[in-house]
């Protein structure tokens, strides 16, 4: 029992810095107005994309030819039963915005976690060991860089072909290169620091070095950037599929609704307006979070 009482004093010792960390942060989080109001919008822009099932369970690739071009229910001609009305094909404006969510959120975030493990794993290796190596990865960063993104995109799905696999995979990779040089920049000023110099000295290996010394580091501008960059993959992920590019039909996404819905703007408005409302709301909650975040977790922002 006494080893066992050791080993826990032990383990909560290693935690509770950690914990008086995480929840000075939140504090820091909390006082951010743009923060606190962005993770208000993202959370219900979650729970709603994951409980609608249960408060709307419409299909939203049921047609009803005779309900076409049904206007939102607030205007003359409009019904309850649609609250959004309906597109070209009798299809529920709503049910279609609330499963599109669901993709363009699975994408975007399935879609950062990929970049960022590449990008990690790069930028680590790359920043600590330098040399050659170093060289070799930043002129593959390059290359990336240099080629325009949406047309490298275009070009990998066309040979791949669409499907959501394919969609996350190659968005995840196309951007690996923004969180290398993130990280890669950190570690070569951190490599160089008294702890690192230290662990070294005594002999620690290297990979413990890189994985428990530096990337504890470097994960605050790591979740800063992941969560900018959720936006961005969803605005990348709506423009492909506005292209045709994107998942495949029939499945519903935001990107596609407006590419059917830019044909019958003039007489049907609801059909691109709302689901550039909801990008839009969706973008604005991302971007208020991660500017609140990079305040907070940036010492020299803090107290302002």
């Amino acid at each position: 029992m006494n080893v066992q009482a050791l080993r826990n004093a032990q383990l909560f010792d290693k935690i509770e810095p950690r914990l008086r960390y995480a929840g000075e942060t939140m504090r820091e989080v909390a006082r951010r107005p743009s923060a606190l109001v962005g993770g208000v919008m993202l959370v219900l822009v979650l729970l709603i994309s994951l409980g609608f099932p249960l408060f709307y369970p419409i299909d939203p690739l049921e047609q009803d030819l005779l309900a076409r071009f049904t206007p939102p229910a607030w205007q003359d001609g409009g019904v309850w039963v649609h609250p959004l009305g309906t597109d070209n094909l009798g299809r529920d404006v709503l049910a279609r915005l609330l499963h599109g969510s669901r993709v363009s959120l699975l994408v975007g975030f399935s879609a950062v976690l990929v970049a960022a493990l590449a990008g990690i794993v790069l930028g680590l290796v790359s920043g600590y060991y330098g040399g050659r190596l170093d060289s070799i990865v930043m002129r593959i960063a390059d290359v990336f860089m240099a080629y325009p993104f949406m047309l490298l995109t275009i070009s990998v799905i066309a040979v791949l072909g669409t499907s959501i696999f394919n969609l996350i995979l190659v968005l995840g990779l196309s951007d690996w290169v923004t969180y290398a040089r993130t990280i890669r920049g950190s570690v070569l000023s951190l490599k160089e620091k008294e702890f690192v110099e230290a662990s070294r000295a005594i002999g620690t290996p290297h990979r413990v070095i890189i994985f428990r010394h530096i990337l504890p580091n470097v994960f605050s501008p790591l979740l800063v950037l992941g969560t900018l960059r959720v936006a961005n993959i969803i605005i990348w992920e709506s423009g492909l599929s506005f292209l045709g590019m994107g998942v495949p039909p029939p499945m519903p996404t935001w990107g596609r609704m407006l590419a059917e819905g830019r044909i019958y703007i003039t007489d049907a408005w609801w059909l691109v307006t709302l689901p550039g409302v909801a990008i839009m709301i969706t973008i604005l909650a991302i971007n208020l979070l991660g500017d609140g975040l990079r305040d907070a977790l940036d010492p020299r922002l803090r107290n302002i």
